[in-house]
């Protein structure tokens, strides 16, 4: 059983939950930071001392909105993942860089549950890892790029 679900047949719908859960996860963050305002990030980036913070807030919050789109349609994504981790390095490298590796640190217990510090930059290393993983492998099908490429080809006259 297992040996048939790792076939070839089924290689290529590997890209279609990565996409999913990056599409998603990108989409959240994006949303998080639009929902607050811009300029309110822009205070986070001005703390941190990331130049032009306003115009780096909008940038990255309009990039995690729209680029989880495509990511989620499978369009562009090669193209779309390399701003992606540019942006992930960033935010690995000016704030979750300082926290350490794991994402969850237990700091306490209190009687209502758990308390956790803040994240490390375990997190950013996995958004990469599976843009990586995108970029190498393809957006795979049920995607906006499968659909040019095929359209592409018949406009061609290669055989799919």
């Amino acid at each position: 059983m297992l040996e048939c679900l790792n076939g070839d047949r089924w290689r290529r719908w590997v890209p279609i939950p990565i996409r999913m859960i990056l599409g998603v996860g990108f989409m959240v963050h994006g949303w998080a930071k639009w929902s607050r305002g811009p300029a309110a990030f822009a205070e986070v980036l001005n703390q941190v001392n990331v130049p032009w913070p306003l115009a780096n807030a909008w940038l990255v919050t309009l990039l995690e909105i729209f680029g989880g789109l495509a990511l989620l349609m499978g369009a562009f994504v090669a193209i779309i993942s390399i701003p992606l981790i540019f942006s992930m390095l960033g935010a690995m490298f000016t704030v979750n860089i300082k926290y350490g590796f794991s994402a969850v640190k237990t700091i306490g217990l209190t009687p209502e549950g758990p308390q956790f510090g803040p994240p490390g930059y375990e997190i950013n290393l996995l958004y990469i890892a599976g843009l990586v993983a995108l970029i190498l492998g393809g957006s795979g099908p049920l995607s906006i790029d499968a659909l040019r490429r095929r359209r592409r080809q018949r406009h061609l006259g290669v055989a799919a």
